[in-house]
């Protein structure tokens, strides 16, 4: 049994540790809007910093509008491009639209080990003819490593990929979160180290694993006690 514990605990520790991607915060946006959206970038890396990141916007879902916020070390290139073939949404035909976002750090500056950093956007408006809004990106290493996450998120019960892309889930309506000023959903904000979350499941499964663990322990000795008490009779 308390094998058995153990290893259940060491499987929930490793799959903590697996959570920690790119993700987009929040996960979803509404429709035919524009959306405020932070790009939590978490350091993979225990000997190298990040100190570029960019995104690829899709081309099959035009986004009219890019604004970027300013991060204090780091400098944004946004690239608009023409479409091959003109997109019409509406009575709007759409021409060009942003293609990538561009996050360089300035020397000196870099994501460092056990660190992360949030590149806050807003994008839009959101395309009204699919759920989901894959953003493939790309993080450089100041070692030179380059590390795409520009696999397809995985199915509901599937496994995760080792590099899964960042994907907003596209809703008709959302109630939990007011537009912005700017016409953005707020993005989530959050102070959580890269990794925290693995830290948090890690240190629930070794708890959990100690009272099962205890609890065992217990049961073996009462039955021990029970058994030569019988003896003794």
């Amino acid at each position: 049994m308390a094998a058995a514990v153990v290893a259940c605990a060491a499987t929930l520790s490793t799959n903590g540790v697996a959570a920690a991607h790119l993700e987009p915060v929040p996960g979803q946006a509404v429709k035919g809007k524009p959306a405020t959206v932070t790009f939590k970038v978490p350091n993979e890396r225990p000997d190298a910093g990040t100190v570029s990141i960019r995104l690829d916007l899709p081309a099959e879902f035009p986004l009219r509008t890019v604004r970027v916020r300013s991060i204090t070390g780091w400098t944004a290139e946004v690239v608009k491009a023409k479409l091959d073939q003109p997109i019409k949404t509406g009575n709007v035909e759409i021409t060009e639209a942003f293609r990538s976002i561009t996050w360089t750090a300035a020397p000196g500056i870099r994501i460092g080990p056990n660190e992360f950093a949030e590149f806050a956007v807003t994008l839009g408006p959101m395309p009204d003819n699919t759920d989901k809004l894959v953003i493939n990106a790309v993080q450089t290493y100041d070692s030179g490593e380059v590390v795409n996450w520009n696999q397809l998120p995985s199915a509901e019960g599937q496994a995760e990929p080792e590099h899964p892309a960042p994907a907003l889930k596209l809703v008709a309506n959302d109630t939990a979160a007011q537009p912005d000023e700017h016409g953005g959903t707020p993005a989530a904000v959050t102070n959580t180290a890269p990794g925290s979350e693995a830290t948090w499941l890690g240190g629930s499964a070794l708890a959990v694993a100690a009272l099962a663990l205890g609890i065992a322990i217990g049961t073996a000795l009462r039955s021990r006690r029970a058994h030569q008490t019988g003896e003794s009779k």
